[in-house]
This record gives structure tokens, sequence and C-alpha cells, in this order.
């Protein structure tokens, strides 16, 4: 979600950051920051917003000589945007940069602020920096204190640390998050994807979780957890656009199969193992509330839609979905009883925003789920949730979909906790389920390519139906959506129980139905339901963990112990189906036609 850079060498430092922090930027752009070590001088500086803006603060600044640097560029997870936040950190004698959750940094800053430790920022990513300090305070030692420092992190990082009790050395680890390091004679690099390295360094070795060490006169001593180790590197890819895509075709594509690291960040120091915590909410956020209006467009709306259904069974509180551009000119009932939600994936969609307004005018309580801090819909609202799902550069939305769905998840499980409307024994349930969530993301080869071949069976007809019930209806329509956006064919969602209420006239062969099947939900309704449909000689693709002998075409599923971990399966079964549908047809996958990532007109 963020992006890092760092160099050791003799070569001018500054620029060496900055031009890669610019390849970096698409991953995130609340603010940047740079820190150098010279000799014993150490500079650093931070900008909040784009690039751009620590060009200029840093225009009369040069470095000369020999020296070690590290720099960044956030997408805030932990923190408002602002220069305090902003990486690298700074401890008394040391920078670090960071990305990733640290799981774990509540229980680490609040040991550290007890031995006397001063925080500056927000952010989880300071308590590297101090508990290194703490550590070499008593042993004099910089590396085995930098390595007990990373034996007291939990969750995901990828960190470089530089520090003047170690001049001429850069310290690394990587768990989880993406890093490698870049060679050219005696010059190391350090990036979080090749781009920023392209022309600069030769060859690369990707770092593997659990990986760390450090680096220093030009070589690199590598250690995991069985002790120092050695490594082979490899050439490295002059392809900027295609390091930027990690070697997948389209980006829609490579954040498909990124749902899987981008869920677990979303769940970090949210989804406890006996509880949900959510730091971003007041104790008393949900005083007086009984009941919940959400306001979305599009994708987003088809996510609020599913957690309806999650709000009420769990947490045991009413809750109604609005579409925003509908919801401005209707006039609506507001009363003072009720939270607002709002879902935007930008937090600039204009229509949610109007409907935010009108809320707060009323005098309700709001609550914004968004993937973009400081964006207009999370400054206008009460309280947010960061999505964490980072840059989604393709224009059809998936990962933003997914975590959208669990930040509402994990918000039913936490109302029923605060208001204790859900046992012990269903929390630990849905906690388990949660857990479980990553995996059910996965995208594995042999599905992927089943999905390629299938995909040439869907290009002719005259529409596609998606059906399925309870929750997998607003999956229907987000699959629908997905399928309509990138492959211009005409494609609706529709409860399955439906169809035999008009729909189902213009089932015949050259219609094609994708039946969300689950085992854990209404599998033998809908089944009797997609009966009907084949009975007519409509084409039938079945999403299921059970069989179905009447299917033309049968993608078996997995997971079958929960109807979220179907849910979350399935989803990702009719994105990559959407995706391949369209690569056979042609289309622009990334930027299809008359569509923008961020609708900011009414």
């Amino acid at each position: 979600m963020c992006g890092i850079v760092g160099y050791i060498g003799p070569k001018e430092k500054k620029e060496i950051l900055l031009d890669g922090l610019q390849e970096l930027e698409y991953r995130g752009y609340d603010s940047a920051g740079i820190a150098i070590i010279e000799g014993k001088k150490l500079s650093n500086f931070k900008a909040i917003g784009k690039l751009q803006n620590l060009r200029e603060k840093t225009k009369a600044y040069e470095s000369e000589g020999f020296g070690i640097s590290i720099g960044h560029t956030r997408w805030a997870t932990h923190g408002k945007p602002t220069e305090l936040n902003a990486h690298p950190h700074l401890g008394t004698y040391s920078y670090v940069v960071h990305n990733g959750i640290i799981e774990n940094y509540q229980i680490l800053k609040e040991e550290l602020q007890s031995d006397g430790v001063t925080f500056l920022s927000q952010t989880d990513t300071e308590t590297i920096v101090h508990l290194f300090e703490k550590f070499y305070n008593k042993t004099d030692d910089a590396f085995p204190s930098f390595e007990k420092t990373i034996d007291k992190l939990e969750g995901a990082y990828a960190t470089l640390l530089i520090t003047e009790a170690a001049i001429d050395t850069i310290f690394f680890a990587k768990n989880g998050s993406p890093m490698l390091i870049g060679f050219d004679k005696d010059e190391v690099y350090f990036a979080s994807s090749d781009t920023p390295i392209i022309g600069k360094a030769t060859e690369v070795y990707y770092l593997e979780d659990g990986e760390y060490g450090y680096a220093k006169d030009g070589k690199v001593t590598l250690f995991n957890a069985k002790g120092e180790r050695s490594f082979t590197k490899q050439a490295l890819t002059a392809n900027k656009v295609l390091a930027q895509k990690d070697g997948y075709r389209f980006f829609m594509e490579k954040e498909i199969y990124e749902q899987s690291r981008v869920m677990s960040e979303t769940m970090m120091g949210r989804v406890l193992d006996s509880s949900i915590a959510l730091d971003e909410l007041d104790a008393n956020f949900f005083d007086g509330i009984s009941a919940i209006k959400i306001c979305a467009c599009g994708t987003s709306y088809h996510s609020a839609l599913t957690s309806a259904y999650l709000f009420e069974r769990i947490s045991k509180v009413r809750c109604d979905i609005e579409i925003a551009s509908e919801f401005r000119y209707k006039e609506p009932l507001l009363t003072k009883d009720t939270l607002f939600i709002t879902i935007s994936q930008s937090g600039e969609t204009a229509d949610t925003l109007e409907a935010l307004k009108m809320a707060k005018s009323a005098g309700l309580k709001s609550l914004s789920i968004c993937n973009v801090d400081n964006s207009s819909i999370v400054r206008e609202s009460d309280a947010a949730i960061l999505t964490r799902a980072g840059i989604e550069k393709g224009v059809a939305s998936t990962k933003a979909f997914a975590t959208q769905t669990m930040v509402l998840w994990i918000l039913a499980l936490y109302i029923g906790q605060e208001k204790k409307t859900i046992s012990k024994e269903v929390l630990h349930r849905e906690i388990n389920a949660m857990l479980h969530t990553p995996k059910a993301l996965m995208v594995t080869d042999m599905l992927h390519a089943k999905l390629n071949r299938l995909s040439k069976r869907y290009l002719h007809g005259h529409g596609f139906f998606f059906i399925g019930r309870d929750i997998f209806f607003p999956l229907a329509l987000e699959g629908a959506l997905k399928l309509k956006e990138i492959s211009y064919m005409h494609a609706e969602g529709y409860p399955a129980g439906e169809m035999k209420h008009g729909p189902i006239a213009l089932a015949d062969a050259e219609l094609f139905t994708i039946a969300l099947m689950p085992k854990t939900m209404h599998y033998e309704k809908i089944k009797s339901n997609v009966e009907e449909l084949s009975a007519r000689d409509t084409t039938i693709c079945a999403i299921s963990p059970l069989p179905f002998d009447l299917a033309d075409d049968f993608i078996q599923t997995k997971y079958d112990s929960h109807p979220m971990l179907e849910f979350f399966e399935m989803m990702v079964v009719t994105q990559l189906l959407a995706l391949e549908i369209s690569v056979r047809l042609g289309n622009d996958v990334d930027m299809p036609r008359n569509l923008a990532k961020s609708v900011t007109v009414e």
C-alpha cells in the first residue's frame, strides 16, 4: 500500500530516492519523505500530498560522496496524512521506513511509553525505531539490536532502518509485504517493487518472508530463522510498465491476485483471537443508535447490500440500503437514532458525498468506509474506517469491493459485540471464518487456467443471468456488473427465486446463467431454480462445492464451512471469468470505455 526505496553508495542520493518514489507514487501519495546519512551528518525531509511537494522542499539540498539513504511514499493506514505521520520515522539517532501493518503495535507502544519514550506520530511504524534504540542503548551493538526488534514484531512488514550508530549500514527485514534488493557493482538498492531500480541496478534478489539482514560495503548479509544464508541474484527486467504490474497482463488481474494479501491487511489489528477491535471508533459511538442506513453507488452499493444481511442477522440492527443518486431526491425520512454509513473507494463520489451532507444536516451521526484517507467523504464524516486495499488502478473494482465487504462484516460483528446481541460462540465462529478468508481468496493456476478455457464458450449469445440467494444475490449483481463493465456484454444479477416472476421468459440456449450455488445457504432452493432454467435449454455455469449434473460448465469451489468463505471464493471466480471473457474479446480491461475510476460528477 506504500512505496519504499533505499540506496547505499557514492552517487547523489536525493535524486535516486525521489526518482524511485516517483515510480511508486501510484501505490500511495498521502505523504512522502527521505532520510540520508553522509559521514556523520543525518538529513531528512518530509512533505504531505503529492511527491512534487517533497521535490520542492528538497530543491536546495544535494548529497555528496558515500552515504546511506531511505525513502517512502505513504498510503495512510494508521493516522492522518500529516508530516508527523509521514515516513521516515525518527528516534533519537535512527530513521525507519515501513510497509505493512504491525499488528501488536499498541502493546509495543504502551511498553515503550512506560519506559519514558515519547511518540510523535499516530503510526504503528514508529514503534520499530524506538524498539531498536531501546535495545541498542543496552547493548551498543546495532545488528543484534535490529534482530531483537524484528523478533518482537507481529504482522506484515517490509522495513529499512538507518542509524547514526552504524553510518555505513542499512538494516532490512521482510515479512508479508514485498521488498527486493538491487545490485550494481559496489552499490546496493532497496525497493518494494522493481520499477524504482530499473535502469540503475542490473541484478536483483526478491526477499522471502522471514528474511532480514544488512547491507554494508556493497555487500548484503542475509539471514532467516535458521541463521545466515546464501542467495542467488537474477537479471532485472527493463520493462517498467510490466514491473508495475508485477508480471500480470493487466492491473485488474494483479488486483484480483492481491485480494488475499490486502484482506489480511484489512483485518490486522481489528480481527483478534476472540474479539473485534476498531480503534477508529469511540467507545460510545453506537450509543443511541437503533438503525443503520447505508448510502453508496455501483460496486460499493453491492457491498452495502451484502452487509444488510449481516447487520440484521448478526448485529440485530435494522439496516436500509440506498443508492446515493436516488437518495438525494426522494425526500428521505431521517431520524437521529440512525447511523448514516457511506461507502466509497475514492472518497470523492459526488452523489455519495452529497447524500452524506444531507444526513449531516439532518443531525445524523455519520461513518464512512473508504480506501482513501483525507478524502472528501472521510473529512466530512464523524468517523471513518479505512479498507486498506491500496491503490486500485483497474477501473472495474475488485479488491476494493472485497475489502469493503470485509470491513462491513467486521463492523457487524463489532456492533453485535458492543451491544451484546451475539453470543461468544457466534463471535468465535465468525472470527474463525474471517481468519480463513485470505485462503479463500487465493487464485490457483488450475482455477485460472480453467476459467481461461471456459471463457471461449461465453463470447456470443443474447446475455447473462447471474443468480444467487441471500448474500449471494448482491454477489450476483456484482458479478454481472464486472462483466458489463469490461466485456460490454449484457448481464443482469437476479435473486434466484425471482426468475419465475418474469425473467425466465428470456431463457433459451443463447442465454448464459452463472449460478452461485453455495452449500451453506439455501442450496436445495437455488438448485430448484437452476433446474427450471435448465429445462428451458439455458446454458448453465454452476459455481458450487457440490457437483451439479445439469450444469454445462461446473466450477468446483473448496470452502464450504461458512457462507462468507463461499462468498469470497465465488467472488474471485466471477471476477476472473469476466476478465478472461474481456481478454478474448480484445477489450481494454483496465480502462473500459465510457467509465472513470472516480465518479466526481452527478
